[in-house]
């Protein structure tokens, strides 16, 4: 008989600090691909852009995994505080578990609080964008008379300030609005398809220690259920996008291309994504007793 938890909680700081720890180094792993790949380039390339791609592959290296755990540190510390500050208003994940295992993720709980927060982060983002949009608005809008006597247009201060308006209006409301409908959509069919597909397959194992209270520390994952579980979610997802290509090539009369974009979208989406789940379920098992579990209040 399953149980139903809800993660009521997260610790900010161990969970930061894991999350963007393992991202860093998968960055890591990421800049070593591509600076093999354009040390190959390099030889093919005439100069100067052998050499300018050879020091983009350095610097893939050495940037890229830096800017991603900095980048990590601030998104993940905010989007766990969120979802602390917003579990007692709109609940909670909740997790049907045996044992160890994930039977099934209830939907809604699941979408509704995930979704919240990634509307949330769009509102931000359309805020800082507005603000430096702003600036070179108001000189556009300034510059608008000069131009308009220049070139002979009709395109008036008014027109430009309506446009600019509609614009500010979109990132601040309207982004927020289709960031929580698609985010809620997309979340609600990766819970219907783990529930109904991938959990016939694998079902993701945690391992959890009880701390203290309704504490406990996230100890490990084990590997090849989560990857294997998530990989199969993620090539459900994969027929979705494949389906649309084949509808647009075989209208275009290029079937088969649409089916080798089919198989590809598949393939390619089960394998990718087992070998970054993979990856990242052997670092957090790896790290978690260096730098400390994540820590989940259940109830």
């Amino acid at each position: 008989m399953a149980n139903v938890v809800e993660i009521k909680s997260a610790k900010i700081v161990p969970f930061t600090l894991m999350s963007s720890s393992i991202s860093a180094i998968l960055a890591f792993i990421g800049g070593i691909l591509f600076a093999i790949i354009a040390g190959i380039a390099v030889a093919l390339l005439p100069a100067p852009w052998g050499g300018l791609l050879a020091g983009l592959g350095v610097a893939a290296i050495i940037a890229y995994p830096i800017l991603t755990f900095l980048v990590g540190l601030s998104t993940v510390f905010l989007s766990v505080l969120l979802y602390n500050l917003l579990v007692p208003r709109v609940g909670g994940v909740k997790l049907a578990m045996e044992e160890n295992r994930v039977v099934s993720i209830p939907i809604v709980p699941f979408a509704l609080i995930l979704s919240i927060i990634g509307a949330i982060w769009a509102f931000i983002i359309g805020l800082v964008l507005s603000t430096g949009i702003a600036p070179l608005a108001g000189l556009i809008g300034t510059a608008l008379p000069l131009i308009g006597n220049a070139t002979n247009t009709t395109i008036t201060g008014s027109m430009f300030g309506a446009g600019t308006t509609f614009l500010y209006v979109f990132l601040i409301i309207g982004l927020p609005i289709l960031a929580f409908i698609f985010g809620f959509i997309y979340n609600a069919l990766f819970a219907i398809f783990y529930n109904f597909i991938a959990a016939r397959a694998a079902k993701i194992q945690l391992n959890f220690t009880a701390v203290t209270g309704a504490w406990n520390d996230l100890t490990s994952i084990p590997i090849v259920p989560a990857a294997l579980a998530l990989a199969v979610v993620s090539a459900v997802f994969g027929i979705l996008s494949g389906l649309g290509n084949l509808a647009t090539l075989a209208g275009q009369g290029q079937a088969s291309a649409g089916f080798v974009s089919l198989l590809t979208s598949i393939i390619g989406n089960f394998i990718q994504t087992f070998i970054v789940v993979a990856i990242g379920a052997w670092l957090y098992n790896f790290l978690a007793p260096r730098i400390g579990a994540v820590k989940l209040e259940l109830e």
